[in-house]
């Protein structure tokens, strides 16, 4: 039955029974692990077919900015040639990163976790338990060695890698000290692994911003620290409360956080014998906001809500006026750049103006599927400008000019640089870009698409099914 009913279009699946519908969705099921097993094992080969020997001229291992061979997963896993994720990368609909990780984790698997590997293709585990254990015994501190990686290898695959990140980072540690991968603390307990490695940590993640404005912190610090903190935060939850603060508790530790941190940075900055009431403006906000705007009658009415920055991070309207309320925030406000305004200079080097422009403009890294910020990358000309036109009479090819300039990551800019990516601008903004196997890409504001991709090759296998 199972097999007639992977053969149903999606119409006919109103017309199947409880029991049907359930068999479906173990059908479906099996084949999306099926083929997230698949991709692994097409990843492992396309590392194989760009191994460092692929790099084809011979300056490329030793002139700057030029591709190199990459070490992409742990001991004893193959090199590959760097420039080959993001051809991978492209078709997937994935970042070069995200496609690093994905042939990191299959080199993993495959070179140090076979035992793992070969249960991810009989279809015992699933491909994205794997991936978790690969990308914890890549990233491991101190790294493991390939005995230290089979040793966790073994364990898990005993278990059909059915183990949680608690029990993998036990496992992992319990390999470090197996193995004396690290210096001993002589005041550690002998019998718990965990102190043979330090865990402390302060991690923020920008990217993942709450609607509400908020971000997430986490950290493991020393319990001396810890304690003092949390002191230090009640103290200050305490004060804003005396102060009149209606907000819950959890709330007024929150911004007591953000106080601490400003306040001694003020202190810092201010140096010893300054009056603490009269401290220097301990943050600086530079905004570039962008927020829907009307009017009503004379009066300028914002939305509730914009972007901040790249366009990856929701604001507040409520909470840039909290901002710039506070009279210990120093608010710098920066004039507003027309987008569709055309800006050129005739020199190589981009003007701050220039800059600017093109970063609000393209927000983010214009590589297909690439979300790095535009504020950390480069500006490249599009069409290369040639230094020598002006000396030799010849009308400059790649103007530093509006039309011809892009964000590209550092990484991006030395492959278009240095390999047969291209890629033109045919719209304010919008970039179509051509892979070295023909695949095209066009990115805009909206994000990427994939233009006319190439046909498939003879000899494409289907999928299997068990």
């Amino acid at each position: 039955m199972s097999e007639a009913l992977v053969d149903r279009v999606a119409g006919e699946v109103d017309d199947l029974t409880a029991a049907g519908l359930l068999a479906l969705a173990r059908n479906r099921k099996a084949a999306e692990e099926r083929a997230a097993a698949d991709l692994l094992e097409v990843a492992a080969r396309w590392a194989d077919l760009h191994p460092p020997e692929s790099i084809h001229d011979a300056a490329s291992f030793s002139a700057a900015g030029w591709e190199h061979e990459e070490p992409i997963a742990g001991e004893g896993c193959p090199l590959v040639a760097e420039f080959c994720v993001a051809e991978l990368g492209g078709v997937l609909g994935m970042s070069s990163t995200g496609a690093k990780r994905l042939i990191g984790h299959a080199l993993e698997l495959r070179h140090r976790l076979p035992r793992l590997w070969a249960q991810v293709q009989a279809g015992r585990v699933p491909a994205w338990k794997a991936r978790a254990v690969a990308e914890t015994t890549i990233h491991s501190s101190p790294a493991l060695t390939r005995e230290a990686a089979g040793f966790v290898d073994a364990q898990v695959a005993a278990v059909a890698g059915r183990v949680g990140p608690a029990q993998l980072d036990r496992l992992v540690a319990e390999a470090i000290k197996r193995y004396d991968l690290a210096t001993v603390d002589p005041a550690a307990d002998p019998e718990d692994g965990y102190l043979h490695v330090d865990p402390r940590h302060v991690t923020i993640d920008t990217q993942d911003v709450h609607f509400a404005g908020t971000m997430r912190i986490e950290a493991d610090v020393d319990i001396a620290d810890a304690l003092d903190l949390d002191r230090a935060v009640a103290r200050g939850a305490e004060m804003q409360k005396v102060l009149g603060s209606a907000l819950p508790l959890d709330a007024r530790r929150a911004k007591a956080l953000g106080d601490l941190a400003r306040t001694q940075t003020a202190l810092d900055l201010a140096g010893t014998g300054t009056d603490p009431q009269r401290l220097p403006a301990a943050r600086e906000v530079v905004l570039h906001a962008h927020f829907d705007a009307g009017f009503s009658g004379d009066t300028t009415v914002f939305g509730p809500t914009g972007r901040l920055e790249e366009g990856q991070r929701l604001v507040l309207l409520e909470q840039v006026q909290e901002w710039c309320g506070d009279s210990g925030t120093k608010v710098t406000i920066k004039p507003v750049i027309d987008l569709n305004t055309q800006l050129a200079t005739d020199a190589y080097a981009v003007p701050d103006r220039i800059r600017e422009q093109v970063v609000l403009r393209d927000r983010t890294c214009v590589f297909p599927w690439c979300t790095r910020p535009a504020r950390r990358c480069d500006i490249d000309h599009v069409i290369p400008y040639d230094p020598d036109a002006a000396a030799e009479g010849r009308t400059q090819p790649g103007p530093t000019r509006s039309d011809n300039l892009a964000c590209l990551c550092r990484f991006h800019h030395r492959l278009k640089t240095h390999s047969p990516w291209r890629y033109e601008m045919v719209a304010p903004g919008a970039f179509e870009w051509t892979s070295p196997h023909g695949h095209r890409y066009r990115r805009d504001h909206t994000g990427t698409s994939a233009i006319d991709p190439p046909d498939d090759p003879p000899g494409i296998p289907r999928p299997r099914r068990r």
